[in-house]
């Protein structure tokens, strides 16, 4: 039986719960977080807090793979789920800066197939907000026609559009907020219409390549941490998609990837001022979404403070990305073991709270 008890002294006997810092943070809280974390938790996978785009703390625990004891790394590449919307607004954003899309205009302007009456009506920024009203056609085709061969078939975006994406509004866009796959389909599409590419082509010229951002990819690198259903035993968890899933949720990174492309989005100029302030702006207030992410107001210091807030869920894997602005901190975290998202987001609560204030400059 590989147990919670054996899996951790195992982990350490290995060197594999290990953490380093370039500067002290608040006597060992930090570390105080993250052990209180895993007393309660089974977290594997890796911490990252960081200043204005420079590591200050880190920690990996346990394994990237579990059957090969293979230890998690500050390298490790995590599917990093829905902050790969995060990704795909900035790109949208720098399309529209150029000049190469409108965010308000309605998509058959780049989609002249799709069915004129409803999209007519839904705009980009309805499907980057969640808010368009396009059902999600994908889970009501899958759930009335089963077929576990599924992902060994070959859908082009188009045709994935016309299957899933252009069912009967479910109500006027704009009216409510549903967090659906089919959204992101769309807007695939009219990225690769718009620039003539693949959408993964597009994406690493006009965000993951700019940023410098080497280990986010829309396909799984060799050395991907491992999705876990559980760890006792450890049972792997399938996180099967197709290409145009990437926009929604594909994407993988790492925590020095992510850090980096907080720090040059939130703190330096990499979209113009006007665009920031549209990822930025909440648009639903009951979800705190803007566009692709979140924008959270949490109390730091006995004070309320604006955060960035990236989450990813996806078969085994979480993950957060919050930012502060107004000091520049951010804490990373990236698993492999199905935890509640929940349960992620209060540990990168713990972890902002152990940060010392921070003079920026």
């Amino acid at each position: 039986m590989f147990g919670r008890r054996e899996f951790l002294v195992g982990a350490a006997a290995l060197g594999v719960a290990t953490k380093s810092s370039a500067a002290a943070l608040s006597g060992g809280a930090a570390d105080k977080a993250v052990d209180a974390f895993l007393e309660a938790q089974p977290f594997q996978g890796v911490v990252l807090i960081g200043k204005a785009g420079k590591p200050v703390y880190s920690r990996t625990v346990g394994f990237a793979d579990i059957e090969a004891k293979k230890p998690t790394t500050l390298g490790t590449p995590y599917v990093i789920a829905s902050i790969s919307k995060w990704l795909t607004s900035i790109g949208l954003l720098r399309l529209a800066e150029a000049g190469r899309g409108d965010l308000d205009a309605p998509i058959t302007r780049y989609l002249p197939d799709y069915r004129a009456d409803t999209g007519a009506k839904v705009t980009l920024r309805r499907l980057m907000s969640n808010t368009s009203g396009v059902p999600n056609g994908f889970a009501t085709w899958t759930k009335a026609k089963p077929d576990p061969d599924l992902f060994k078939k070959t859908f082009t975006t188009a045709e994935a559009v016309k299957l899933w994406c252009s069912g009967d509004l479910a109500f006027e866009p704009g009216t409510k907020f549903d967090y659906v796959l089919t959204n992101w389909i769309i807007i695939t599409a009219v990225i690769e219409a718009v620039t003539g590419k693949a959408y993964a082509e597009a994406m690493t010229e006009l965000v993951t390549g700019p940023l410098g951002l080497t280990r986010t990819t829309p396909i799984d690198p060799p050395d991907i941490a491992v999705s876990y259903r559980t760890l006792e035993p450890p049972v792997r968890r399938p996180n099967d998609r197709f290409a145009f899933f990437a926009a929604s949720g594909g994407y993988a990174s790492t925590a020095g990837d992510l850090l980096k492309a907080a720090h040059a989005v939130f703190d330096r100029d990499f979209l113009p001022p006007a665009r920031e302030r549209e990822l930025l702006t909440v648009g639903w207030p009951d979800q705190n979404y803007a566009l692709g992410g979140r924008v959270k107001t949490l109390f730091t210091d006995g004070m309320p403070r604006a955060f960035a807030w990236e989450t990813g869920n996806a078969a085994g894997y979480r993950s957060v990305l919050g930012h502060r602005f107004d000091d520049q901190t951010t804490v990373v975290l990236l698993n492999n073991t199905s935890l509640s998202q929940k349960a992620m987001d209060e540990f990168a609560y713990a972890l902002f709270a152990t940060i010392p204030p921070w003079v920026v400059g």
